[in-house]
């Protein structure tokens, strides 16, 4: 992960490192010193390097003091003996950061580098949105009913607004919401995230809006007393109860990947494998071919963030923000399954059926 950006000489300065122990520094792009990962506990590191400045040769130095939880990273730049900048660095700017984007390189003319630019260029398109959510509309309609359709996508909408919102707060860049047939929703962003608190956020920020219109439905059928609002609240409770089982690549599997590999590598892989294991004989009681096909590009996933679990360019969660990530899950998970529960009580078949489908 990037641990440092700043300039120096008009030029970029870059020091990545992870918590291994390795770290790589960069001055414009080019490596000019590196660290290999170490057994030891040191937190102060100094990185000794030469730079060319016209025809002279600078004796240049980058000391590190890095605590990983919390975060902490003080650094001092000294040139020929005399400190040029001096700063912390912490989480917040961590948030913030940009990931370097490779210079692009340049490619001869091919056949399927045309059509590959074709798709990026729809993809970025209002076009290819408008598509989807028809595609989408005529699908549930199809199912279900239109009136059911258009509160399901409405629903759907929501949803994926609060992964917009969380990615904007973090000042990440969005591409907007895309309804996907059959599939729900993706929020998708032109940015990568740098922390584990991120992922926690964005991922949960989904399931928080779900819960806080199923508030709001509950609230009209207080005062209306139509069955209507009663089961959008029910059934919404429920799409987002589905969407925070801690399975890979749903919201709930990010979290939970964020909190066990916060805590520790292998101990985060055996609870992950676990629930994968859980929610794969879920999916074979419920006959649900769709969740057991998720499972298998979830575990992927979880393999390759294995692989490099010492490369990651994640921040991991302090104890704090494990606390309050388990904490703000597992009280998201009452809350809707409140909702879904208080409602089967009335004795309402349709109303009972989301409690139902829970206790197949």
């Amino acid at each position: 992960m990037e641990l440092l950006s700043t300039e120096l000489f008009g030029k970029p300065l870059r020091l990545e490192g992870s918590m291994a122990g390795w770290q790589q520094l960069f001055w414009n792009n080019t490596l000019i010193s590196q660290r290999e990962a170490q057994n030891d506990d040191s937190n102060e590191i100094s990185h000794h390097f030469k730079l060319q400045k016209g025809e002279q040769l600078i004796e240049c130095r980058l000391e590190v003091d890095l605590t990983w939880q919390p975060f902490s990273l003080a650094y001092r730049i000294v040139v020929d003996e005399l400190l040029v900048e001096e700063n912390i660095s912490t989480v917040k700017d961590i948030e913030r950061q940009v990931p370097v984007t490779p210079p692009p390189v340049d490619r001869r003319f091919s056949l399927i580098g045309v059509v590959s630019l074709g798709m990026k260029a729809l993809k970025s398109a209002k076009l290819i949105k408008v598509l989807l959510a028809s595609a989408s509309l005529a699908a549930y309609s199809w199912l279900f009913s239109y009136q059911f359709a258009i509160a399901l996508i409405l629903c759907l909408v929501f949803h994926e607004y609060g992964h917009v919102k969380a990615m904007k707060y973090f000042g990440m860049r969005t591409k907007g919401i895309y309804l996907v047939p059959f599939l729900g929703g993706l929020a998708l962003s032109d940015e990568k995230i740098n922390t584990r608190w991120q992922d926690v956020v964005i991922s949960i920020m989904g399931p928080c809006f779900g819960f806080i219109l199923s508030l709001v439905f509950v609230m009209i059928y207080w005062m209306t007393g139509s069955h209507l609002w009663a089961a959008l609240a029910a059934f919404n409770a429920f799409l987002n109860l589905f969407n925070l089982l801690p399975i890979l690549p749903l919201d709930g599997g990010h979290v939970l990947k964020s909190i066990s590999f916060s805590m520790n590598s292998r101990l985060g892989m055996i609870i992950c494998l676990a629930t994968i294991v859980g929610g794969i004989a879920l999916s074979y009681s419920l006959g649900l071919t769709l969740l057991g096909f998720l499972l298998v590009m979830g575990s992927l996933d979880l393999v390759f963030e294995w692989k490099n679990r010492h490369h990651s360019h994640l921040l991991p969660l302090d104890r704090y923000g494990q606390v309050v990530s388990t904490v703000w899950y597992i009280g998201l998970l009452v809350g809707l399954i409140s909702i879904i529960v208080g409602f089967a009580t009335t004795g309402d078949t349709l109303l009972s059926l989301p409690l139902l489908i829970l206790g197949t």
